[in-house]
């Protein structure tokens, strides 16, 4: 039964993670958009900071004065920071292997991408290397995960046994005084009988 269950969950598990590789494709290509969007943003106002004579952080420092100005200054800052972060998400990504993408989960990790991504995800059949090795991990995770989580609920209901005895003491037999032989002394005065000869 346990096996069976284990099972179930190792093939849940398998079908799950051999779905990640596909993602992780889809992931990409939503982060190359977003960076797209971002490069366009960020050279509009790059030119017309050169045109005013002007770099990035002296416009920056002159978009003030206004409650609208100052929260202008804040949105481009966290724009030009957004905007460098996936970019260098985006080379990590393309220049590592479908393989090697697998341990890279960190890199796949802001969530209006994810959101975006999988909003339009749609499963398809692993038929790639790295399909098959998500597959084996998952069908891995979950058949350990499923049997920690039977151990841990059969845990309470298990009998335990019983302690054993204590040895009981065997009890020794008293020891036995021997003893001494006992010397009989004959009578030297007692008169001899024929044949019987003295003793020493």
């Amino acid at each position: 039964m346990i096996r069976a269950v284990c099972l179930c969950a190792g093939l849940a598990g398998a079908t799950a993670a051999s779905q990640y590789p596909a993602f992780t494709q889809a992931y990409l290509q939503r982060l190359a958009g977003q960076v797209d969007a971002l490069t366009v943003v960020v050279k509009d106002f790059d030119t017309s900071a050169i045109a005013a004579g002007l770099g990035r952080e002296e416009a920056l420092e002159q978009m003030t004065g206004t409650p609208f100005l100052t929260a202008r200054q804040s949105d481009m800052r966290r724009t030009f920071a957004r905007h460098a972060r996936l970019t260098t998400t985006l080379m990590d990504l393309r220049a590592a292997t479908p393989l090697e993408r697998i341990a890279m989960p960190q890199r796949m990790a802001d969530p209006q991408i994810v959101q975006a991504a999988w909003s339009d995800f749609e499963p398809a059949m692993p038929l790639s290397a790295a399909g098959a090795v998500s597959a084996g991990g998952g069908f891995a995770a979950g058949w350990a995960v499923m049997l920690a989580a039977l151990s841990l609920f059969a845990r309470p209901f298990r009998r335990r046994a019983p302690k054993p005895a204590p040895p009981r003491p065997v009890k020794s037999d008293p020891p036995v005084a021997r003893q001494k032989p006992v010397l009989l002394l004959t009578n030297p005065d007692r008169p001899r009988l024929m044949g019987e000869r003295r003793q020493a």
